[in-house]
């Protein structure tokens, strides 16, 4: 079932000009309480096609992935380069929110992802990549002197 907002939006009318297709008889619909609600099947009636299918609901994914062993340099970097790569990641239109926390007492980072789930798993398997690569990337600057 359809709102009158709905079908409005679907057919690129005004919402008054659908509550005259109601009133006029051109489009059935039911009203429940102070509500019009149309079905799919009418609006097909009124227009000879069928309606779009409802979008599916989105997925969003929450991870929170704690590194430790980790001096302020090393969180540093790898919030850098973890906001960075979610910052340039080329538009998929999945909007990922990031948040990196560094506890310098316990030596752990935290980093906080929010978003959609191929997104997140992209950035999980970046940060698997800069974690376990044995890359030195997270090795602090007194380890390379």
């Amino acid at each position: 079932m359809y709102s009158v907002e709905e079908v409005a939006d679907l057919l690129g009318l005004h919402v008054r000009t659908v509550r005259g297709y109601i009133r006029a008889g051109r489009l059935t619909a039911v009203r429940i309480g102070k509500q019009y609600r149309i079905s799919a099947a009418d609006l097909e009636a009124l227009t000879g096609r069928r309606p779009p299918p409802a979008s599916a609901a989105p997925v969003e994914v929450s991870s929170i992935v704690q590194v430790d062993g980790v001096d302020r340099v090393a969180a540093d970097r790898l919030s850098t380069l973890v906001l960075a790569a979610v910052n340039t990641g080329g538009g998929s239109g999945d909007q990922l929110r990031v948040q990196a926390v560094h506890d310098e007492e316990r030596s752990r980072m935290k980093i906080v992802i929010l978003g959609g789930a191929a997104a997140t798993a992209d950035v999980l398997r970046l940060i698997d990549a800069v974690i376990g690569g044995g890359n030195g990337l997270l090795a602090s600057g007194d380890d390379h002197a």
